[in-house]
């Protein structure tokens, strides 16, 4: 196995697990990179330190910055509820610049690392409609970071990967499942209780359960109801 390091972001649920599982296979020495943003899923950060044990993380990094000091979503602000039913355009759920955030701290770490590779879940095929999980955003990312960083001014090429983003929920479950990933470990959830048991009504449970059944992979998911 290659010690080529690589920075993975990791939140905790099934996408990021699956990534992970990905990045290692390609030989990368993986330095997990969560965000403790004031999310109201706190319990994923729990899941995330978890994955990264079992996989077998280089290291993992928790970087706190408090997005609900802005709000905006209803997943930083506690007076916005989470949607239980399918809603038109861009839900409430979504974080304003959350990947961005997220994608700047990376890149600031593979820096550091001398690491030219950072990986990424996000998905445009079964997703929440969020606009930074587009192709052409990771692509304008990836443009961004090799004009601003140190590495990309003496030609290092830094690579955004997201190889999920074309997969279906399914296709990513079977991917992983294949990779050994142990999603009964990951919190996916935007209410999971304090012991990461999902709510089974908000659009990221509906995705997820959608997606074991499409796989026919049986769903490992703790529900609050169960």
């Amino acid at each position: 196995m290659s010690t080529k390091p690589a920075v993975v972001l990791l939140s905790g649920g099934l996408d990021s697990a699956t990534v992970l599982a990905i990045a290692r296979s390609q030989g990368f020495a993986c330095y997990a990179l969560s965000l403790d943003y004031g999310q109201r899923h706190v319990a994923e950060l729990n899941a995330a330190d978890r994955v990264a044990q079992l996989q077998g993380a280089a290291a993992h990094k928790v970087a706190k910055i408090d997005l609900t000091l802005f709000g905006g979503s209803a997943l930083t602000d506690s007076s916005i509820a989470v949607p239980e039913a399918p809603t038109e355009g861009i839900p409430v759920t979504y974080v304003p610049a959350r990947n961005t955030i997220m994608l700047s701290l990376a890149l600031a770490w593979a820096e550091v690392l001398g690491s030219r590779d950072i990986f990424v879940g996000v998905n445009a095929v079964d997703y929440s409609g969020y606009p930074d999980c587009r192709p052409e955003y990771i692509a304008a990312f990836e443009r961004m970071a090799n004009l601003a960083t140190k590495a990309g001014v003496e030609g290092l090429h830094t690579t955004i990967h997201a190889p999920l983003i074309d997969l279906s929920k399914a296709d990513i479950i079977r991917s992983g499942t294949a990779l050994g990933v142990d999603y009964s470990q990951t919190v996916s959830c935007y209410q999971a209780d304090a012991d990461g048991r999902a709510c089974g009504k908000c659009d990221s449970c509906r995705l997820r359960h959608e997606g074991f059944v499409a796989a026919g992979v049986p769903d490992p998911t703790r529900y609050q109801s169960a």
